[in-house]
């Protein structure tokens, strides 16, 4: 069966904010990764965003808090407004698609689920209802984050 975990956008304080997150639930975190470990020919990333967030997660029992910052070149998240994703950790590749094609039926897709740079099986889209989704399946993890 496959997790769900809350998933959190950030304009720039994304590791202030998790540190303030640890600092209340304990534990340790089991990812930190920064835009710049993801830059490359194909994906180039400025500067100015090369220090900001690409994933954090922070195990909270069971389950994961998880967040990033928003690239400058994508704009700033309305922090009024919605600024969260619900994370699937999938068991399978199998159960990845599923979960991935029948919840984005009639949405828009924003990332087609395929092979990621990171080395999990991932995609992301907003459902027929607005609501905000990203499917992983890390065959390192098989399903837990």
């Amino acid at each position: 069966m496959a997790l769900i975990n809350p998933h959190i956008n950030f304009n720039g304080n994304a590791e202030e904010a998790f540190n303030f997150y640890r600092s209340v639930f304990g534990g340790t975190f089991a990812m930190i990764m920064r835009l710049k470990d993801m830059s490359s020919p194909e994906f180039p990333v400025p500067e100015i965003d090369a220090n900001k967030i690409m994933h954090i997660a922070l195990p909270i029992g069971k389950n994961v808090l998880m967040g990033n910052d928003v690239p400058e070149s994508m704009g700033k998240v309305n922090e009024n407004e919605n600024r969260s994703k619900i994370s699937i950790s999938a068991e399978s590749r199998e159960e990845a698609d599923k979960l991935f094609n029948g919840l984005s039926a009639g949405g828009t897709i924003e990332v087609p689920i395929a092979d990621s740079p990171w080395g999990s099986y991932f995609g992301m889209f907003r459902d027929k209802f607005g609501i905000e989704w990203m499917v992983d399946f890390d065959p390192k993890h098989n399903g837990k984050v």
